[in-house]
């Protein structure tokens, strides 16, 4: 077993991408476990096989990649792993959940009538669409070209709340324009408590 603990945090960010596939490979030619230390998100999700999401010495969810980042268990794993709208919402009903005072469609069950609920939705998934069309309303504040895709940043009328929107179609500052997200890519999840996390001592239960 190899323990490398933040191995690649004083390189430049080509030299960085680089030295991730030697490491990848290396790891292959040798057959042997890695454990690999970061606070890179991205660089987590590119390493590994497994991830193992800690906070404050405790796990907080075990699992592969694309799980992690398409299922987190809680808010704090859905906001440090990639970017994140989290929203506080009440799942009504079985595949049905309200949030900035709108009822949407999900896939979710499970967590009984009128329960509260986190509501994580990712910046990709939110569409821009019209105003005259959306599911929600708002005005772009600001706007950020980020190389593949524009962040906007999104006032809805509802509450106020301020959306994070990553689109490949940029919309001026001061442009009304309409949201709308699809029932799968809406995540509840259970309000985060103390209890939920697991202690390191125990991580081969979660594993199991």
């Amino acid at each position: 077993m190899l323990l490398l603990d933040e191995p690649l945090g004083a390189l430049d960010l080509k030299l960085r991408k680089e030295m991730q596939l030697e490491l990848k490979a290396m790891q292959q030619q040798l057959g042997i476990t890695f454990i690999y230390v970061t606070h890179d998100q991205e660089e987590a999700l590119t390493m590994s096989d497994t991830i193992a999401v800690m906070n404050g010495g405790r796990i907080q969810q075990i699992g592969d990649p694309k799980r992690i980042y398409d299922e987190p268990k809680n808010a704090f794993v859905a906001d440090f792993i990639g970017e994140s709208n989290i929203l506080s919402g009440t799942m009504l009903q079985d595949e049905l959940v309200e949030f900035s005072g709108t009822e949407f469609q999900c896939v979710d069950e499970g967590f009984g009538t009128n329960t509260p609920v986190d509501v994580v939705i990712r910046p990709e998934d939110i569409m821009i669409v019209g105003e005259d069309v959306g599911m929600l309303t708002g005005t772009v504040q600001s706007v950020i070209f980020k190389g593949v895709h524009y962040e906007m940043m999104v006032k809805g009328d509802s509450d106020s709340t301020l959306w994070k929107v990553h689109s490949t179609t940029m919309q001026p500052v001061g442009t009304r324009v309409g949201m709308t997200i699809v029932p799968y890519n809406i995540h509840i999840m259970h309000k985060a408590t103390t209890a939920d996390a697991v202690p390191v001592s125990d991580k081969g239960e979660e594993e199991a």
